[in-house]
């Protein structure tokens, strides 16, 4: 199972009047072929922005400042508009968090994604028809609802549709950015159950940008937890669940409802992800941190390799492991 997507200190910076936000700084993380990778933090923590940032979707006044994201070899950070614009949805295409404002209400479901068949492959339209009639087959959607419009279909049905999409030049990577979001609580699983179920039918890599911790923990086969811009741990989901390292993440947990233990307290997280104009020395957690130490406050913690495969950035885990 080999490296698909791989991204090497990632930074996008913002102008705003107040001064420059650090929106992402020094992000790096792999998926691989086959594998659905969890990326969770609280809003504000940086995840659409990798995703826009992987995606070469940031437009002014936002900038990627440095990185690598090396999709098969290529980095996309380095590719021309024209290279670009050939490996978006041919081998990278993104499920939307809002299908509403993703489907153009003026043309038919099947249109739209019929454009994007012949956009990138050289097939007849009678070929994209059947390809787009058995996409919408495959998402649970009666092919023959390929003339259907956008407004004709419930909230879940428009979620499937943009899943079909993003599936329709048979890409290698998906990005799915909180694409639930909105949705009921049932149809949310629908949907969920679905992306894992194409996943592994296809051998795809997917990203899954959330904050639903829960989901991500059932689905994801690794998890990356950002905060404040940067990834404070990355590991296996068991390792996560059953080892978390940095206060951040096991903070997550403890404040995740457990309904297998009824008894367990929910415990809130003090505070706020800090303004990344003006972002706290040291590690970005300290302030609101229970095992809080001097240096936390002045020294910025490195991802340290703590078990096979268990990274995290804290400095307590750097002086057990010294």
């Amino acid at each position: 199972m080999g490296t698909v997507l791989s991204v090497e200190k990632l930074s996008t910076y913002f102008k705003t009047d107040k001064g420059i936000a650090k929106a992402v700084e020094d992000v790096s993380f792999t998926v691989n072929e086959g594998e659905m990778l969890g990326l969770i933090g609280e809003s504000g923590c940086g995840k659409t922005t990798v995703a826009q940032s992987i995606l070469r979707l940031i437009e002014y006044p936002g900038k990627v400042v440095k990185g690598s994201v090396h999709l098969n070899g290529k980095d996309l950070l380095k590719a021309s508009n024209s290279e670009l614009s050939k490996l978006r949805w041919k081998d990278i295409s993104v499920i939307p968090q809002s299908a509403m404002n993703a489907l153009n209400p003026i043309y038919t479901i099947g249109d739209q994604i019929i454009e994007a068949i012949l956009l990138h492959e050289d097939v007849t339209k009678k070929e994209a028809i059947k390809r787009t009639k058995n996409l919408l087959e495959m998402v649970g959607i009666d092919g023959d609802r390929w003339k259907s419009y956008p407004h004709e279909f419930s909230g879940g049905m428009k979620q499937r549709v943009a899943i079909a999409m993003a599936l329709a030049c048979n890409p290698k990577v998906i990005i799915s950015d909180e694409s639930t979001t909105g949705l009921d609580v049932l149809t949310q699983a629908q949907v969920i159950a679905l992306l894992k179920d194409l996943q592994r039918k296809m051998n795809l890599a997917v990203i899954i940008i959330s904050h639903d911790l829960p989901m991500v923990t059932a689905i994801c086969d690794r998890i990356a937890i950002m905060y404040a811009g940067k990834i404070v741990e990355w590991a296996n989901t068991d390792q996560i669940l059953k080892d978390a390292r940095h206060p951040y993440a096991k903070a997550l947990l403890n404040a995740t409802p457990d309904l297998s233990d009824i008894g367990r307290k929910v415990q809130s997280i003090p505070g706020s992800v800090p303004n990344l104009v003006n972002p706290p020395k040291g590690c970005r957690f300290h302030s609101r941190c229970p095992y809080v130490m001097e240096s936390c406050s002045q020294i910025v913690p490195e991802l340290l390799e703590v078990s096979p495969g268990h990274y995290t950035a804290c400095l307590l885990e750097e002086i057990r492991h010294g």
